[in-house]
């Protein structure tokens, strides 16, 4: 996801900011090679354990269209094959995975998802992290994004959202377009015919937050709006406040396929609601107890 942070601040994350990944020999695009050799088979197990564990739990929690999709991936015993997984999706939706050391500046980041490619680190979590990861991993960015990808209607959204991304770049809005990621993409809820049913990757990569978002009394569910979400702040570090349910796809595309310069200039002067906000004017599909 957009990371407000500029290329020098990332090129030099392996030292100056902790993150995990070896950025020492990206291509001009911060792609790299996906060592595939170069995988363990302690790591190889650690993903059939993640998968196996967290793909009995969407069964029950996720919109149908993710299950379905994470079949024809058919990635259960490996730690997949970037290119074999873009072979299948350019059939479907014309999309590609991209390996890449991490998480990349925001221009970057922009560039791939309008060129209809998906960035995915190439690296696993660490066996104690099993529960919990700061930054994303492949287990978080293959199962838990390109699922999604496989939907004609999502991929187009998604490479929307890049085509966006230098407007917000150039108004200083970033942070903005930020929430709208992280609330619609990482942790987005979706109307389904059997009930309120999760999509976003943040939440089905994990296999805490997966119930908690869709059973739990403690958070708010509110029908989405575009700009009720970009002016909402979200927690990094805890089981989100909020979450904003989408009646279907359709609707995420089309109310975000405008002119987002009158929005930034409108919400960029005031202040952002705190994560376990109300407001006049929600549609709330659930107060949280804790609302």
């Amino acid at each position: 996801m957009p990371t407000s942070q500029g290329p020098e601040q990332l090129r030099n994350a392996p030292t100056a900011h902790g993150l995990r990944g070896d950025y020492s020999h990206m291509r001009v695009d911060w792609t790299v090679e996906q060592p595939l050799s170069a995988y363990t088979a302690d790591e190889h197990a650690l993903w059939r354990t993640l998968y196996e564990r967290q793909s009995r739990l969407v069964r029950d929690y996720a919109a149908p269209v993710f299950f379905a999709s994470l079949d024809a991936m058919a990635c259960a015993d490996s730690i997949p094959d970037f290119e074999t997984i873009s072979t299948r999706l350019r059939k479907a939706t014309n999309w590609d995975v991209v390996p890449v050391p991490g998480l990349l500046p925001d221009d970057v980041f922009f560039a791939h998802l309008a060129n209809r490619r998906f960035p995915a680190s190439w690296w696993i979590r660490k066996p104690e992290e099993i529960d919990y990861l700061v930054e994303p991993d492949v287990f978080h960015d293959v199962f838990g994004h390109v699922p999604l990808l496989f939907d004609p209607v999502f991929a187009d959204y998604l490479q929307l959202y890049g085509l966006g991304g230098p407007k917000a770049i150039a108004h200083d809005a970033v942070p903005l377009l930020a929430r709208l990621y992280w609330y619609m993409v990482e942790f987005g809820l979706i109307r389904t015919e059997d009930g309120i049913k999760a999509y976003g990757a943040g939440m089905l990569s994990s296999f805490g937050e997966t119930r908690f978002s869709v059973d739990a009394t403690e958070p708010n569910r509110i029908r989405f709006n575009l700009e009720r979400v970009m002016r909402t702040r979200y927690w990094i570090d805890r089981y989100q406040s909020t979450y904003f349910v989408l009646d279907d796809f359709e609707q995420l595309f089309t109310d975000c396929n405008i002119d987002f310069a009158p929005l930034y200039d409108a919400i960029l002067p005031l202040e952002p609601y705190a994560p376990d906000a109300v407001i006049s004017g929600d549609v709330v599909l659930h107060r949280g107890e804790s609302g």
